[in-house]
């Protein structure tokens, strides 16, 4: 079968995970078969990426992610052309890159309810926060769930940043960064795409969401309306929102909706993918918001396949944005819940965030 990005993409973290031992042979099958929908499609795909023999055991296996509470029901201006940034300037490209020692170039199967790293970590009871469920509908009816969060203290309409959880759902990490964004200063909201199915809490096997995310017959432009429904719920709440600032943020998989969602809703004023598949070139030139790509500095990380190409096409096109490369990272080295965290790297990459956001959106 001929696969989009999308589920090229997740394709190609799973069979990561699964040759750094953080995946089981039996779930990466599982997971791959979801995606293919066949078992020949299946096996051909795998054999051709190199798993036809079994990976070595990990010496320990990540915790299997378990469900989160329900949710309650109803810096300096860049050119079109690439900059570095001055925590990436010193990155070698992708295919100068030394591979980082010891590191698996994975996203790895972390628990929702892992414990966070970062620094930066703002806890659900944090008093100066007001974080809450919501839902809205989305453009076919269905009632689409998220998590939104501001400081308490911020009254008057804020810049609105979105957000875009990886291939587990809106887990808790997710909910966290949406909080950091709301210590920022913004009013943030993570959408959660597996609404139709009665949300992340729902899903007790992890390995569903590979089918309910890029299964055969999932329309990957649907995740990208989900989005612009909150844009429009949005729109409805002129007292929280300045809706001349709105910007998007997504990790991995989430990474390739916001690239997408830039291409498709002209009121993103800004955008910051973290790695992602990549979105369709001929339409480059429909992107308005200026774009913080982030990138890992592995050259074995598949996350940077045909970045140079992305970025001619968007100075061609002449899109404002900035690819910024962080040295000695792994694809995934933002999760501060997952072996690929680079606590040094992610700050940087944050604080680099940040200021892209503060910029376009002020």
């Amino acid at each position: 079968m001929t696969l989009n990005a999308l589920q090229a993409y997740m394709v190609h973290e799973y069979v990561a995970d699964y040759k750094a031992g953080y995946l089981s042979r039996r779930d990466l099958i599982r997971r791959v078969l979801n995606i293919c929908g066949g078992l020949g499609s299946a096996a051909t795909l795998l054999v051709t990426l190199g798993c036809s023999q079994p990976a070595a055991q990990p010496t320990a296996a990540p915790a299997a992610p378990k469900p989160t509470a329900a949710p309650a029901a109803p810096s300096p201006p860049a050119s079109p052309a690439t900059a570095a940034s001055p925590a990436a300037a010193a990155s070698p490209s992708p295919g100068a890159a030394a591979k980082p020692a010891a590191s698996p170039a994975a996203s790895p199967a972390a628990s929702p309810s892992a414990v966070a790293r970062s620094p930066l970590s703002v806890p659900a009871n944090d008093p100066s926060i007001d974080g809450q469920d919501i839902t809205f509908s989305g453009a076919d009816g269905a009632t689409i769930m998220a998590y939104q969060a501001r400081l308490k203290s911020n009254t008057g309409p804020l810049p609105l940043v979105l957000v875009c959880h990886e291939n587990r759902g809106l887990t808790e990490h997710i909910r966290d960064v949406v909080r950091r964004f709301a210590k920022e200063g913004f009013i943030a909201c993570g959408v959660d795409l597996v609404s139709r199915q009665g949300g992340t809490a729902r899903i007790t096997d992890p390995n569903q969401f590979s089918a309910l995310l890029t299964g055969p017959g999932v329309n990957q432009d649907q995740f990208v309306g989900d989005f612009a429904s909150a844009v429009a719920y949005y729109k409805t709440k002129p007292d929280l929102v300045n809706f001349d600032k709105i910007g998007m943020n997504g990790y991995c998989f989430g990474g390739g909706v916001v690239w997408r969602a830039t291409e498709q809703i002209p009121e993103l004023k800004s955008a910051a993918p973290f790695y992602g598949a990549f979105p369709p070139l001929e339409q480059v030139n429909k992107i308005k918001a200026a774009v913080l790509g982030v990138y890992s500095s592995d050259p074995n990380d598949f996350a940077n396949n045909r970045r140079d190409e992305l970025d001619q096409a968007l100075t061609s096109a002449g899109v404002t944005h900035k690819f910024n490369v962080y040295p000695g990272t792994m694809h995934a080295f933002h999760n501060d819940t997952g072996p690929a965290y680079n606590q040094e790297q992610a700050l940087s990459a944050w604080r680099d965030m940040i200021a892209w956001f503060k910029q376009y959106l002020a």
